[in-house]
Order: structure tokens, then sequence, then C-alpha cells
């Protein structure tokens, strides 16, 4: 097949493409393929000089706006926090420093804005089940994206998680303490049934909505210290929880669709199709998909304003977070 033309779909590509236009295949996948596994070679032999060249030689051949890109760019910011960076490598310039030190005045700006809430999220912590589980959690995303990377997700994960429970509290309703399924995500098991579909939708959207404070609190503290790894925080978070916004079996999207009439459920089908121009995230594709066939249900609910408008900011917000994840 020539050279010009996509290996997986046969579209023509424009000389310096780097991703098919019709499938998304990556053009230099093979070469990409061979650099990861050099780079992971070298880290495992405790060349970091050299692990970086292959990732940043990784980074010229990938998209910019692509999910692959923000992960590869927090594995050279985990290589630049890495005690074993040779000494040899490129000199920085006077302005940079080591990522945890530009990152140090954004962290503590981070720990100030969550300060009310600080007592009630280590509650979670002290519980076995939770903790465990977070660490596994951890460990696996760390092999595989490095610990920066890997902390920010489960940070941004449990604190969603701590956002059902925080209502979960608010209502008086008995639950579990966050449990983290490594490979999956993690869920808050409920101790009884919850009938109200207004207040089983505010469950469900509370998740999101402090979902969606974790990834402005990363962005936020990219904006201050110009690291990667905070950016690509901030984008997954807002993918993960746009995510969750699916209007489908035990996630949050369908929760919050409970409590929606028929009428508020096609306002929320518009705002995706909105978000979607807006910010051309391919997720939303799923989102509105689901969302139309829940709208065309015969079932539906009460309908409540509040929850309506939780619903679209949340797939505004989160849309245009994660708009650079493919």
């Amino acid at each position: 097949m020539p050279a010009d033309r996509c290996a997986s779909c046969g579209t023509e590509l424009a000389p310096h493409a780097l991703a098919c236009p019709a499938c998304d295949a990556l053009v230099h996948g093979p070469r990409l393929q061979r650099l990861a596994e050099e780079a992971d070679a070298a880290t495992a032999a405790g060349d970091v000089t050299t692990a970086r060249a292959r990732w940043e030689a990784a980074l010229r051949l990938l998209p910019e706006d692509s999910r692959q890109h923000a992960l590869v760019r927090a594995r050279v910011a985990s290589l630049d926090a890495s005690p074993d960076a040779s000494p040899d490598a490129p000199t920085p310039r006077a302005d940079e420093t080591p990522w945890w030190r530009r990152g140090a005045g954004g962290l503590l700006a981070l720990v100030l804005l969550l300060l009310g809430k600080l007592k009630f999220l280590l509650l979670g912590l002290t519980k076995a089940s939770t903790f465990l589980s977070m660490f596994g959690f951890f460990a696996l995303y760390w092999s595989l994206y490095g610990w920066p990377l890997a902390l920010g997700l489960v940070v941004s994960i449990y604190i969603h998680e701590m956002g059902h429970v925080a209502m979960l509290r608010r209502l008086g309703i008995a639950a579990g303490a966050p449990l983290f399924i490594p490979g999956v995500g993690a869920l808050v098991l409920l101790k009884q049934r919850v009938d109200d579909p207004v207040q089983d939708a505010q469950i469900g959207l509370a998740g999101p909505v402090w979902g969606l404070g974790a990834g402005l609190a990363a962005l936020a503290v990219y904006g201050t210290t110009h690291t990667p790894v905070w950016l690509a925080i901030a984008q997954l978070t807002g993918f993960l929880n746009l995510f969750n916004l699916i209007p489908f079996w035990q996630l949050d999207g369908s929760r919050g669709f409970h409590a929606l009439s028929r009428s508020e459920r096609w306002i929320v089908v518009a705002a995706i199709a909105i978000a979607l121009l807006w910010t051309e995230q391919r997720i939303l594709f799923l989102v509105g998909g689901v969302a139309v066939w829940r709208a065309m249900q015969r079932e539906a609910g009460p309908g409540d304003r509040r929850v309506l408008a939780t619903f679209v900011v949340l797939v505004m917000a989160l849309a245009w977070l994660a708009r650079t994840v493919r």
C-alpha cells in the first residue's frame, strides 16, 4: 500500500499527517511502539537521559491534541522529576526549575482551596478498604504512566467519589467508603435504597461536580507552574467525569436522568449537541446517543430545574476541560 495512505483504512494522507483523518490511526504507529519499548527499557536500566530522548522523539510523531501526546508529556515530566536524572542532561534555562518546585505554589493554593473540605476528604482514607484499593489502583497506573500522573488520577477519582459521599451524608443516607477497582475506576456502595429520583440525581451528579472541581484545580496549578503533567491530569479528569455522564446503567448520568422530565431530557440532548460542536469532544457522540435513547422512552422523572441546570453545566464544563483528549 502506498506510504501516503493509511495502513488501517486506506484513506489518503496529507504529506505531514500524524493521524488518519478518517479512523484516527497513528501514522507512525510501529515507530512509536519501538520508541516506547526503548524508553521503557532505558527507564528500567536507570538511563533517564535515553528514556527522555525516546519519549521526546515520540512526542514529535503524535498529534498535539491527542490523548497519547498528553500521556507522553506526563511521562517526560515524571522523568524530569526522577532522582536518577543524568547531570549531563541539557542544562535548563534560568527560569526553569524542577517541576515539584514550580508546582509548590500551585499545590499550596490547592491545599488552601480545599482546606475547608480537607478533614472530610481525609475521612475516607481512614477506611482500610479505601486506602488499600486506592494503593492498588495507584500502583497499576504508576507502572503504566509514571507516578505523577497516576497519583493525580487517583486523587481526582477519590475526590469524585467523596462528592457522592458528601451528598449521601447531607441527605442522611447510609453508605460505605469509596472502593477502588484497579483498571476500572471506583464506586461507593449504598447501605439503603434511594427511592426519590431527585435525591438519586443529586447523589449521582455530586461526583462529577466534585470531579470538575478537582480538574479545574489541576488546571489552575498548570497555569501557575506550566508543568505538563498537571495539564494531563486536568484533561483526563474532565474526560473521565464526562464519561460518567453517559445516562446508562449505574453511571452518574443515568442517575441524573432519573429526575428529569422528557422535555428536560431533550434540553440536555441539545446541550450535548452544542458542546460537541463547540469542543469536538468525540465521547459526546456516545453521551448524546444514549441521551437521545433515554429521552425517547416513555418513562421519565418528575422534573427538577436544579438537576437540569447542573447536568447542562457539567456537560459544557467537562467537555471544555477534556476537549483535547481523544
